[in-house]
């Protein structure tokens, strides 16, 4: 039996979608009180002004569960459940809290050493204290022991499991999964084989004995279980063997760079599931049967989307993250998250720092903005050379010194194709790092610290500095098996489209190929310098 291609693998925290900030120790803690539990307790006092919220476009994306004000008692029943299984997540955050409180009224410039004591008990040996160049206190985490404690706890995590037909999914930052007769819930931590054996499935048959007892399959489950499989044979994939380099668009900022002899994932966002749709899509079917590596931006949940990297897996062979070990809660270590979920050949770049392979060489480029003004380390660019080939992809950066990519120039040249998102409002910083907060932040300031890319004038100067023959806009958000995790649904008067749209009109005037990409596209590409040969 193969597994059917429409057959979702959802990853949970405790009912919860997962994404980055719910794995890392300390950010799942903030977060478990911060946002599930603070939706919840809005949801429960009440419910009809959620019902409504989310029936209001200008509200998609905001703190509101979407069950039109219905299933209260199973909302309770999992808040109470989530008051006592994560007692001691919340005595955490309740201790960051204390924390950043006692070093802003006792940290004043002097010796830190006497406040080690006033440290809350439960933080004890897991964080140093330290002041910055202004005499600033701060503090960070050792976070590699504190996946080695208590606060990693691989029993909240799970996999929900179902058939789908379409795109539709409430907004997952703010409503949480509940139990369903059409779903079955493994509960596995997402480092489990389980998950590879299952994924494996859909190209490699075996028998439906072997995977019920791998997954621990109960007699009452093995009707609905059975139904995820088929005696079908999918299509078989064509790997590539030409002599170009072919460039598939996934949707969003998921890229496929393939040769004969390298493939190169960026950002993995797929669309996973094989059902008609009225988009055209690429899908995991037209991945190849091993990814030689696979390149991560930054540690957002549109970029790392544990949905689509947790059944690739057992097919990749190297992972690339941003290298850093800061240790501060806003800026978790993706290497230790990556390897604590079970991926092997984990990869840390640092800025300008490059990697040689077969025929290309990848440089790691600095990624600016888009992160709300706040210090992180976590993010990078990537420049693909393939022969003489060259490609950027420049995810979300939004240009406030064009003065840097000059000094990047100056040490990659011109490139032939360039990726860039522009996504140019962007949500308030609180949106993604609220919960991580110990102060509450002005209600001015917050709007003024954008997650938001490029607009036309950042992006054109970055076609000014790197003269690219051709220029995609992309990570817009737009495609309908993005919507549940971006929340974005623009109309042609949005801004990021009216920006998109005058970058791409003014690369045409300069003779540059552009577009602004929606769905798939596959281009063919000669190692040496020139011109798109082939266009599909």
């Amino acid at each position: 039996m193969y597994l059917k291609p429409n057959v979702v693998l959802e990853p949970l925290v405790d009912n919860w979608y997962a994404w980055s900030h719910l794995v890392s120790p300390a950010t799942a803690a903030m977060n478990i009180v911060g946002r599930h539990h603070r939706i919840i307790e809005s949801y429960v006092a009440a419910p009809s002004i959620h019902a409504e919220a989310v029936k209001n476009p200008k509200m998609r994306g905001g703190p509101f569960m979407d069950f039109l004000g219905q299933r209260l008692d199973e909302v309770s029943e999992l808040y109470q459940h989530s008051l006592k299984k994560q007692d001691r997540m919340i005595q955490f955050c309740k201790a960051v809290k204390e924390l950043d409180k006692m070093l802003a009224e006792e940290a004043k410039g002097y010796g830190l050493e006497a406040l080690y004591e006033k440290v809350p008990e439960i933080l004890k040996g897991y964080v140093e204290l330290f002041y910055d160049r202004q005499n600033n206190p701060g503090f960070r985490f050792f976070e590699s022991l504190l996946y080695k404690s208590e606060f990693y706890n691989k029993e909240s995590q799970s996999i929900g499991m179902w058939l789908t037909d379409n795109d539709e999914r409430p907004f997952v930052l703010s409503t949480p999964r509940m139990a369903e007769p059409h779903v079955i819930y493994l509960e596995i931590p997402f480092e489990s084989p389980v998950i590879d054996e299952l994924a494996k499935m859909k190209r490699v048959p075996q028998t439906l004995d072997y995977i019920k007892a791998k997954a621990g399959i109960s007699q009452s489950q093995e009707a609905l279980f059975e139904t995820f499989f088929t005696e079908t044979a999918p299509k078989p994939y064509e790997k590539y063997t030409g002599d170009k380099i072919r460039m598939r668009y996934f949707g969003h900022a998921c890229i496929l760079v393939e040769t004969k002899d390298i493939s190169i994932l960026v950002d993995p966002l797929i669309s996973y599931y094989g059902y008609f749709s009225e988009v055209d899509r690429f899908s995991d079917v037209d991945l190849p049967d091993h990814i030689d590596y696979v390149l991560i931006t930054h540690n957002h949940q549109d970029h790392i989307l544990f949905e689509t990297l947790l059944p690739l897996r057992h097919k990749i062979k190297n992972i690339i993250v941003p290298r850093t070990n800061s240790g501060k809660l806003e800026d978790p270590n993706l290497k230790l998250m990556f390897e604590y979920i079970g991926f092997k050949n984990i990869i840390e770049m640092d800025e300008m720092e490059t990697i040689s392979f077969s025929d290309a060489v990848l440089t790691a480029c600095p990624f600016i903005g888009e992160h709300s003004d706040l210090n992180i380390l976590t993010k990078i660019c990537y420049h693909v050379k393939i022969g003489e080939f060259k490609l950027l992809f420049l995810a979300d950066s939004r240009i406030v010194e064009s003065k840097l990519y000059e000094h990047i120039h100056r040490e990659t040249g011109d490139v032939d194709v360039m990726f860039l998102g522009m996504e140019c409002d962007g949500a308030p910083l609180t949106w993604l790092y609220g919960p991580l907060m110990t102060k509450k932040l002005a209600r001015d300031m917050d709007g003024s610290r954008r997650l938001a890319g490029s607009d036309c004038d950042k992006g054109m100067a970055l076609v000014d500095i790197f003269n690219p023959k051709e220029t995609y806009v992309y990570a817009m958000g737009q495609e309908p098996w993005c919507e549940f995790i971006s929340s974005i649904k623009y109309t042609d008067e949005s801004n990021p489209i009216v920006q998109s749209n005058k970058l791409v009109k003014m690369c045409q005037e300069k003779g540059i190929v552009a577009e602004r990409l929606f769905g798939e596209k596959e281009l063919l590409y000669s190692k040496e310098p020139g011109t798109v040969e082939m266009s599909l």
